[in-house]
């Protein structure tokens, strides 16, 4: 599986990844133990190489970690660093569901594209 990274504003920093395929563990993967959890360096972040996945449902979320402490720097509420979601989910008052981020893995290799998105 393949994730194809677009619109990062900056190379600073780094891009969190969570691959996984339980709608609780969804969108910061902290409530699921059997996750798939990365930190890429945000410069080498066009191209992201999961390996090979199991069949199932999954959704990926992404985050640019722009300050490299691990976590979501927020403004009243409201994520200040990047983020992105699997299929491009939609993000209204708040994170995507994972029904909505969502997608199937069978035996073709797999090349979800995300784009980043900022909202200061």
């Amino acid at each position: 599986m393949t994730v194809s990274v677009t619109g990062l504003r900056s190379t600073k920093g780094q891009v969190l990844v969570c691959l996984t395929t339980k709608a609780k563990g969804f969108p910061d993967c902290s409530k699921d133990p059997s996750a798939l959890r990365l930190a890429i360096p945000a410069g080498s972040a066009a191209n992201v190489q999961l390996g090979h996945v199991a069949a199932g449902h999954y959704a990926i979320s992404l985050l640019h970690d722009e300050n490299g402490n691990g976590k979501v720097d927020t403004f009243m509420m409201m994520p200040k660093e990047g983020f992105g979601f699997s299929r491009d989910a939609p993000v209204r008052f708040g994170p995507p569901s994972f029904a909505q981020a969502a997608f199937a893995v069978g035996a073709t290799p797999i090349n979800q594209k995300i784009k980043m998105r900022y909202m200061f």
